[in-house]
């Protein structure tokens, strides 16, 4: 006997495990004519006379034990000896946790899962124990037919520690249920509730009180292994296909559902929600249709269900179970609208079942019927075991379909920023679904959007190139110089001699003020024409060739030039292009929370960054002036801590540079225009044109009537042509004063024309520097170099 681990207690069946049916069908073969089958069942009945318990029904387990062998003997018909080793069987209550009378190799499974092993049916809780207990009841004694049968699991390790999966099936022959004083008598009313009330277990309660039914007699549990297949395998491979030549798996598909349900002419649909624009929308399935919808492509969910019905559906993420649908629409008038909708597409009873993977709501697998009571609270239990392959199968094709978007979106656009995203998959996704693929892709515009335009430039970053470009060659020369005259000295070639004399020439070049080829001449030269020479020499004797070894070691392994001064000038500009750039995307995240705009920065010799705001932008958002009014001040104090990051950054720098910055003003709604063949956004119309002429030569301008920059270190300039801009940016100014973010002095002046461009005026004010800032706030060059070798 193997009593598992009791954990259902509360059931509606007084269990009684009785061998009545079996010594019933013992006497009529002890009257038959058969001498050997009477002889065997007299002897039989004559040794369970004394134990009138068999028969009448025993309470005690100990009981099975105490007859464990003549027990074995009564059931030796319904357990050959010839199958003990083959069959995996028992006898038990279903449902119940208590099993004896083993066969061999159900005795074998069990000693190799350990003594301390306790089997339990797989997901099966107290709720589903009590509410089958009473469909037992239902359909015996009741006359229902009740299909609430799911596969039911044992999960049992192996010797080795590997758990196998047994499926369970039950023969109920020998078991009859018979009422207790406690019983209710249940109306057709009754059972109807019932019917659409799985979920409300004190209903069950109520009507099945506990202990109120006694369950005599034993059953016959068979397992089969089940731990390489699953009834339902075929979902795996048959689940929604997106492959157009196949129009057969529609039906595989639904005929999969109708033998799980058993339901011939079950019909299944799939509704696509989208809960951030909260709309039920099509899927884009090959085959399968929305009953929901029914015609139509999208639909408000407010427009389909009342909020009750929504709460429950979306809220709860429950099934949403309809077992009479003309009769919940008479009940509930308020709903009429949706059931009429379903009984118009002769949908009588019908389960939608939500479909949720890592917290992704896809949308609702429906499954719908032309008869009432057909799908109920009760087989909607099915689902349970099925919806796991359903969602796999659902979220691999959603991630499959994002990825041939995005593949769209990056091969035909670019990598585009979030707040456009929606407008690009909106375009993708019509070029997906029209599988002709043949139309052209749509250029993306965006009308009426505000721009702003800010930089923090290098300050001299030219010059400092190519100062430590010339300190490079010249060390460089220096070295070869010298290797050619020890070469020279003890190999006196012509030819060596000319390579000296061009490298002195060269030298005295370099002391000069260097020309735009320069540096690509004489690195040219050096490895075409000077390189091959040394490494005809390096085979020379060992003197020469440690001195050309030597010098081959001082250079930079990819370039094989002297890489000291322009790495160290490199590796500065890359810091600050990066620290900047890390400054701007962090105070991104923010500003993109007040209101989506598009954001694009680039690194150059500094930092620029283009914002476009815009009701197009973001239509689903209201649009107000202020969010622009907002954004620009958010980007001059943007611009603050960027310069004061830089002036924290600055002391640990290799190179003495600085930097300015620039905004530019424009109060004239554009509109921008992706350039497929450029994959980037641009002004779109020859009058927008005009910012962009401006945008570009702007930081290079003048103040009118001098040789002085519009931009100076330590100071943001703010370029404008209005009055109402100059107004506007003042309080703007003003408050980052207060604040202490800017100094005291407005400078006011305006800005040399530029080429069909005039008018423009310009504020210069005064960064203050927070030079408070402790000790542990500032940069390690080292660490800094470190963390952009990491990332680059």
């Amino acid at each position: 006997m193997m009593m598992e681990d009791e954990q259902h207690t509360a059931s509606p069946l007084i269990a009684k495990i009785s061998f009545h049916k079996v010594l019933e069908i013992l006497e009529d073969i002890a009257l038959s004519d058969v001498d050997y089958r009477a002889d065997y069942a007299k002897a039989l009945l004559r040794h369970a006379a004394p134990y009138p318990e068999l028969r009448d029904g025993i309470d005690d387990i100990a009981l099975l034990e105490k007859h464990k062998g003549l027990i074995k003997n009564l059931l030796a018909d319904l357990f050959p000896t010839a199958l003990t080793h083959n069959e995996i069987k028992a006898a038990g209550i279903p449902f119940f946790n208590v099993t004896f009378n083993h066969t061999e190799r159900f005795n074998k499974i069990l000693k190799n899962a350990g003594q301390d092993f306790g089997i339990n049916i797989r997901n099966l809780d107290e709720h589903q124990f009590y509410v089958f207990c009473c469909c037992l009841i239902l359909n015996d004694y009741y006359g229902q037919n009740l299909d609430f049968s799911k596969p039911l699991f044992y999960d049992i390790p192996d010797e080795n520690g590997v758990m196998k999966h047994y499926r369970i099936l039950y023969n109920g022959d020998f078991l009859e249920l018979l009422p207790t004083e406690k019983a209710v008598k249940l109306t057709p009313e009754d059972i109807d509730q019932l019917l659409s009330n799985y979920d409300n277990l004190e209903l069950w309660r109520e009507k099945f009180p506990e202990g109120s039914w006694i369950c005599k007699g034993f059953g016959i549990v068979s397992l089969f292994d089940a731990t390489t297949e699953s009834a339902i395998s075929n979902l795996k491979t048959n689940l929604l296909v997106n492959d157009g030549t196949k129009k057969e798996k529609k039906e595989n598909f639904e005929g999969i559902f109708r033998s799980i349900f058993k339901i011939e002419d079950l019909r299944i649909g799939f509704t696509e929600i989208n809960l951030e624009d909260n709309v039920f929308k099509l899927a884009p399935f090959k085959d399968i249709k929305s009953y929901i919808l029914s015609g139509s492509k999208e639909m408000d969910c407010n427009n389909m269900f009342c909020s009750e019905s929504l709460k429950k559906i979306l809220d709860e993420r429950q099934y949403f179970v309809l077992s009479d649908v003309e009769k919940f629409r008479d009940e509930n008038p308020v709903e009429a609208r949706f059931l009429n909708h379903l009984l118009d597409q002769d949908i009588k009873s019908c389960i939608l079942a939500p479909i949720i993977k890592n917290e992704k709501f896809y949308g609702f697998i429906e499954l719908v019927s032309a008869r009432a009571k057909e799908l109920n609270s009760i087989n909607a239990n099915k689902l349970g075991y099925v919806l796991p392959f359903l969602t796999d199968t659902i979220e691999r094709y959603y991630s499959e379909l994002q990825n041939e978007v995005d593949a769209i979106i990056q091969n035909e656009y670019t990598a585009i920023h979030h707040s456009v995203y929606w407008k690009f998959r909106e375009e993708a996704l019509l070029h997906v679904q029209a599988k002709n693929n043949s139309q052209a892709y749509k250029e993306i515009v965006f009308k009426e959007v505000y721009p702003l335009y800010g930089q923090i430039d290098v300050k001299g970053s030219s010059t400092a190139r190519n100062e430590s470009t010339e300190k490079d060659l010249i060390l460089q020369i220096g070295k070869l110089i010298d290797v050619f005259r020890f070469i020279f000295k003890q190999e006196k070639l012509p030819l060596i001699e000319q390579h000296l004399y061009e490298l002195e020439n060269i030298e005295e070049q370099l002391g000069k003020e260097l020309k735009a080829d320069t540096e690509s001449t004489i690195q040219n030269y050096i490895i075409s024409e000077v390189h091959p020479v040394l490494q005809h020499f390096e085979s020379a004797n060992s003197d020469i060739h440690q001195r050309i070894e030597n010098y081959f070691g001082t250079l930079d392994s990819k370039v094989k030039m002297v890489y000291d001064s322009r790495k160290d000038f490199d590796d500065t500009l890359s810091i600050i292009n990066k620290q900047m750039a890390a400054v701007l995307d962090e105070k991104q995240k923010e500003a993109q929370s007040f209101f989506p705009h598009y954001y694009e920065r680039f690194k150059t010799d500094g930092v620029e960054h283009n914002l476009y705001i815009g009701a197009s932008i973001s239509p689903k958002h209201p649009y107000n002036p202020l969010y622009l009014n907002n954004l620009r001040l958010w980007q001059l104090q943007a611009m603050c801590e960027m310069e004061n990051e830089y002036y924290k950054l600055r002391p640990s720098l290799r190179y003495e540079l600085d930097v300015t910055s620039l905004i530019l003003v424009f109060s004239t709604p554009i509109s921008i225009r992706f350039r497929m063949d450029e994959k980037r956004f641009d002004v779109d119309g020859t009058y927008n044109a005009r910012y962009e002429v401006v945008k570009k030569r702007i930081d290079k301008s003048n103040i009118k009537g001098t040789k002085e920059r519009i931009t100076q270190k330590g100071k943001i300039t703010i370029v404008y042509t209005q009055k109402k801009e100059e107004i506007e940016y003042r309080r703007y100014i003003q408050f980052l004063q207060h604040r202490n973010m800017l100094g005291n002095v407005i400078e006011t002046f305006d800005v040399e024309d530029l080429q069909g461009v005039t008018g423009l005026k310009a504020m210069r004010v005064t960064i203050n520097y927070n030079t408070n800032e402790k000790a542990d706030g500032t940069y390690s060059y080292e660490d800094l170099l470190k963390e952009l070798e990491h990332k680059g």
